[in-house]
């Protein structure tokens, strides 16, 4: 084994020590928070890769989370969304600023169908990001997700229940999310680098125009309550 010094002069793209985030030969996608950016590698999500977002429920503020990604949705690129839980709301999107002609919307049946429909909009190379729901999902089914989005330098974000965290996975990027009153507490569960050693308070951007406080995803999101859920930018999928 080499020596301390020895692998000290080596360039730092080639040696990663474990006592501090790994290094990237392209820097992040900035996170719009700069908080969160200080504590990822590269200061960003990364360019390709598989991160998941557990939550215990839909509406604590994961959109929110995104949305200044999402904002800069090339014109030439969809945004991917893949078997969401609730079908988006369009007025609430638009006033958060996204692009609506972008976004391109799978609903699936199954599990294996949303699985291939992710595969295969990750390895497009056509969306800037792309973002998925999958009620369940393997190992080997994560590694296929993580070497898609590797092949084609596409971010994917899988929003997953937090009991899910327990799994093994091959992700480059896994976050815990906890919703609070203006804001966002991010677990880091897993990074390429040490163990975070603390979780992250973000406070998150208000819905413009709202008569009371309100995220682009609320954090009281319901599935009873169709007025609120316009509030989250979502509405419940009609059966």
């Amino acid at each position: 084994m080499g020596s301390p010094l020895a692998l000290a002069a080596l360039p730092p793209c080639l040696v990663w020590q474990a006592d501090r985030l790994a290094g990237s030969a392209a820097a992040g996608l900035p996170t719009g928070f700069a908080e969160l950016d200080a504590q990822l590698p590269g200061g960003g999500w990364p360019r390709g890769a598989l991160i998941e977002l557990f939550a215990d429920r839909p509406g604590v503020g994961e959109l929110a989370l995104l949305l200044p990604l999402l904002r800069r949705t090339p014109a030439d690129h969809w945004l991917a969304w893949i078997a969401p839980p609730f079908l988006p709301y369009a007025p609430a999107l638009t006033s958060a600023g996204l692009p609506l002609e972008r976004l391109l919307l799978v609903r699936t049946t199954n599990a294996a169908e949303t699985l291939w429909a992710t595969r295969q909009a990750a390895a497009s190379g056509a969306c800037s990001a792309v973002l998925a729901w999958p009620a369940r999902i393997d190992g080997a089914g994560l590694r296929r997700l993580q070497l898609a989005a590797e092949d084609s330098a596409t971010p994917l974000f899988l929003f997953r229940p937090p009991e899910a965290a327990r799994q093994p996975s091959a992700a480059a990027l896994r976050l815990l999310l906890s919703g609070r009153p203006g804001g966002l507490t991010v677990h880091i569960l897993k990074r390429r680098g040490p163990a975070a050693a603390a979780p992250v308070e973000l406070a998150l951007p208000q819905r413009p125009g709202a008569a009371a406080p309100s995220r682009l995803d609320d954090h009281a999101l319901a599935r009873p309550a169709p007025a609120r859920l316009a509030l989250a930018g979502l509405h419940p999928r009609r059966t």
